[in-house]
């Protein structure tokens, strides 16, 4: 079961889920088990030299702190870039990881309101972890049924 920020408990099944009531946030929600303990996981999604594997060839800088900044940088045609930025909320090394996030290229007007937050949670299941991620709230930001739609990939998750 999921706590979310508004304080609703979610009962998630491993998949990809998209969820939409009155009560709850626009939010995308995936799960995922991991042959891999819960330390080695947060290493992948934390450390410049992993997340560059997965993340189309950007790293993380962040001292890793609440409130300061995680840039996500790569290179573009030669040129060096920031390409997602925000600002870390909420950390407990290992186990949980909330940060805002915004396109600094896309045009929409950086300020805290069309920021959505990510969310990694870690459990710790024997030696496997179960990781959860959810980016939302999309009823709270500046098109955010369009910006949905995207990152859900119209629908097929």
């Amino acid at each position: 079961m999921i706590i979310n920020e508004s304080g609703s408990s979610i009962t998630r099944s491993l998949g990809s889920k998209h969820i939409q009531t009155m009560q709850t946030p626009l939010e995308i929600v995936n799960t995922i088990r991991v042959n891999a303990p819960a330390s080695r996981l947060w290493t992948v999604l934390t450390s410049p030299d992993q997340t560059r594997k997965y993340m189309f060839g950007c790293e993380t800088v962040s001292d890793w702190k609440p409130g300061s900044p995680l840039l996500w940088k790569g290179s573009h045609e030669g040129r060096e870039m920031v390409f997602v930025k925000g600002i870390i909320t909420r950390i407990e090394p290992g186990r949980f990881l909330s940060y805002t996030v915004i396109d600094p290229h896309s045009g929409m007007e950086d300020v805290p309101e069309n920021y959505l937050t990510v969310t990694y949670q870690l459990l710790q299941d024997n030696d496997q972890t179960l990781l959860t991620v959810t980016q939302g709230d999309y009823n709270q930001v500046a098109e955010g049924e369009k910006r949905y739609r995207e990152a859900y990939n119209e629908g097929q998750g």
